[in-house]
């Protein structure tokens, strides 16, 4: 799939968020890369034949207090990676635009605050619900 197509996928994702977290969300940018790049694999402690399919950075919602965004500010970051996520969607028979949506999913609920841990749960309650 080209960058535009995947681009396009992204835009999707992020809109299937329910409108009540997308109107909180402010100064992040959604960026695309093709995979981490070796200093993300050292940041996440990633193993030879680990990757990720997303990545948060940033201050979290929950942690920002009354000066933030005093002065320039730049803005976090949800990066998601083109290849892995497209190699997990094979490996797993799932639709690339699935996929992508739950990474989007993944990397905003750490925007708001939560840990890998609450967020599995979440997920794994999610996942439970919808069967």
């Amino acid at each position: 799939m080209n960058r535009e197509e995947f681009e396009k996928l992204v835009e999707e994702g992020f809109l299937l968020l329910p409108e009540k977290f997308r109107a909180k969300i402010r100064n992040v940018a959604l960026l695309v890369e093709d995979e981490p790049s070796a200093d993300v694999r050292t940041q996440e402690g990633l193993e030879e034949g680990e990757t990720l399919l997303g990545l948060y950075q940033g201050i979290p919602n929950t942690e920002r207090g009354d000066t933030y965004g005093v002065g320039p500010t730049l803005p976090d970051t949800i990066t998601l990676y083109q290849l892995p996520i497209e190699e997990a969607a094979r490996e797993d028979e799932e639709d690339i635009r699935k996929v992508i949506a739950e990474t989007i999913w993944h990397e905003f609920a750490h925007y708001f605050g939560m840990e890998e841990d609450e967020v599995r749960f979440r997920e794994d309650l999610r996942d439970s619900e919808a069967k």
